[in-house]
């Protein structure tokens, strides 16, 4: 794998067949990475990867696939819990309050998201 530290170097378009493919081959890289347990200086020491490249690519994937998140925000105003028409209490302890009207496709969204993190 001594060859995985010329691929940061190169520019290819973010569309091209051959960027793709170093794109899965750097997902793959660091995947490894991460099952090690190994510090990424050892991992890429060992396999001959330049740690700039990897933490490039790291940065790179990460931000194309960052999760959608949630803030549990409380305006403090009184007459903002009185109109919620439902009030969810969560495991956590967080209360979701729902304001009637709510647009359905968002509050889809949003429960999908707090039960595939229950």
């Amino acid at each position: 794998m001594k060859n995985s530290s010329k691929l940061g170097r190169m520019k290819l378009p973010k569309g091209s067949g051959r960027y793709l493919d170093r794109q899965e081959h750097w997902k793959a890289v660091i995947a490894e990475q991460k099952r090690s347990g190994q510090t990424v200086r050892g991992f890429c020491q060992q396999r001959g990867v330049a740690q700039q490249s990897f933490y490039q690519w790291r940065k790179r994937i990460g931000a194309e696939q960052t999760p959608v998140r949630f803030a549990l925000v409380e305006t403090g105003r009184p007459e903002a819990r009185e109109r919620a028409a439902v009030e969810l209490v969560l495991r956590s302890g967080h209360r979701l309050r729902i304001a009637a009207g709510v647009d359905p496709g968002t509050l889809r969204t949003v429960l999908e998201v707090l039960e595939a993190r229950a």
